[in-house]
Formats: C-alpha cells, structure tokens, sequence
C-alpha cells in the first residue's frame, strides 16, 4: 500500500456503496486499485498517463472517473459515507465559514489587538490527526474527487472557473 492509498479502514466504510458490474462490458478491474489510482491523480496533480503501474492501466483509471463523474457516482458515494458515519452520531454539524464564501468590505481589514498564539510543536499536530475517524480522512479524500468531478461537468458546461471554485467548495464542504 502506498502513501495517500486508502487504509483498510476507509475501504471497508466505502466498498458496500461501491457499483457493482453489469456484466455487460466484462469484469471491471478492482475497485480499490482504480480508486486508489484516482485518489493519486487528484492528490498530486499527475496527468492520467503519467500514473504509477500500480494503479493499473491509466486508460482504465480515467475511464471509471469519467464514467462516475458524469453518472453521479462520487456525489452518492459521499452522501452514503455521510450519511454512515452520521447515522452512529459521529459527526458534528457546526457550520463553519471561511473567507473564500464570505468577502469582506477592504476597509475591513485591520492590524491585530493581541499578539498571536504561541506555535505549537511539530509532534503535536501529528498526534491531532491521528485521533480522525477512518471516516473522516475518506470524507476528505471524497470531497477533493467531488469538487473535481463538479469542476469537468461545469468545463463541459462552458460555465466560467470562478463558478466551479467557491460555490463547488460550500456546497461539498462538510464537517
């Protein structure tokens, strides 16, 4: 398993929402290789024919990202995952807001009133983490493919970038 695959934890929360094959076009190629190959390319950047051979054919893995974006795949997969990990209470629905959603008038901006908080150590926000819920990771993870699955469809669109950024970000960001 490589850096940024998903953990055994985080497939075992994805795999029951996962489509299975029609058994039409034949057997599809393992659903955590190929996800675990999309994960890589969202993460980093890579373009698809520069994948590692890890994830398999590159072809493969682009297929199933268009195939799943344009169906709406990654959307219900990540309202699924919400919604498990919502069902035992392990979520906090507190709405937290950023300055990418809410702008802020120039003469807004001001000089601070009290010196900022001492930096924690390295070791500490390790740790912090460390303690996430497998879900929370896989939430994560899920969200980046989301945005960038809204971002193709809002492309193909015609629709301008600015579009795809902030309003795709506040209507996926969760907890």
């Amino acid at each position: 398993m490589g850096r940024g695959d998903l953990s055994d934890a985080e497939w075992e929360r994805l795999r029951p929402f996962l489509p299975v094959s029609n058994r039409r076009c034949g057997r599809w190629r393992d659903h955590r290789q190929v996800i675990d190959g999309i994960l890589h390319r969202v993460r980093t950047g890579v373009q698809w024919r520069d994948l590692p051979e890890r994830f398999g054919p590159w072809k493969t893995v682009y297929e199933r990202h268009r195939l799943w974006s344009a169906d709406g795949t990654w959307e219900r997969l990540l309202q699924q995952v919400q919604a498990a990990a919502d069902a035992p209470g392990e979520i906090d629905w507190d709405i937290s807001v950023d300055s990418t959603i809410v702008g802020a008038h120039q003469h807004a901006a001001g000089a601070r009133t009290d010196p900022p908080p001492a930096p924690g150590s390295k070791g500490v926000e390790e740790r912090e983490h460390q303690d996430e819920a497998p879900w929370q990771s896989l939430h994560a993870r899920l969200v980046e493919v989301v945005l960038e699955a809204r971002a193709w469809a809002a492309r193909a669109a015609g629709l301008p970038a600015s579009f795809t950024s902030a309003r795709t970000a506040a209507a996926v960001r969760c907890p």
